[in-house]
């Protein structure tokens, strides 16, 4: 069965920096196109990131751009997420997606949490 495993999260100062892993399972991972996505407490889940399947193409949500960056490595089977100058409203639950491209996301991780103090 698909498993999509997330960690790296943690607790860190604003300015700090994390990397958030996800390490796939259960699918041809080289297939996939990679997300992320966080959620933080009374909100909707929004958007962080994406990734195509060669990792030649990447997206961004505009509140992260220019801090974090996606990238990938289909020999591990992993999508990665580096999180640089963390600010406190980055605090959400994480979470990694797979999909087939332009599908919608199908396979999705159990969270890791981001907590940035202010």
């Amino acid at each position: 069965q698909v498993q999509l495993v997330e960690s790296g999260g943690g607790l860190v100062q604003a300015g700090g920096s994390l990397r958030l892993s996800c390490a796939a399972s259960g699918l041809t991972f080289s297939r996939y196109d990679m997300g992320w996505f966080r959620q933080a407490p009374g909100k909707e889940r929004e958007f962080v990131a994406a990734i195509n399947r060669f990792g030649s193409s990447t997206r961004y949500a505009d509140s992260v751009k220019g801090r974090f960056t996606i990238s990938r490595d289909n020999a591990k089977n992993t999508v990665y997420l580096q999180m640089n100058s963390l600010k406190p409203e980055d605090s959400a639950v994480y979470y990694c997606a797979a999909r087939i491209e332009l599908l919608q996301y199908k396979y999705w991780g159990q969270g890791t949490q981001v907590t940035v103090s202010s």
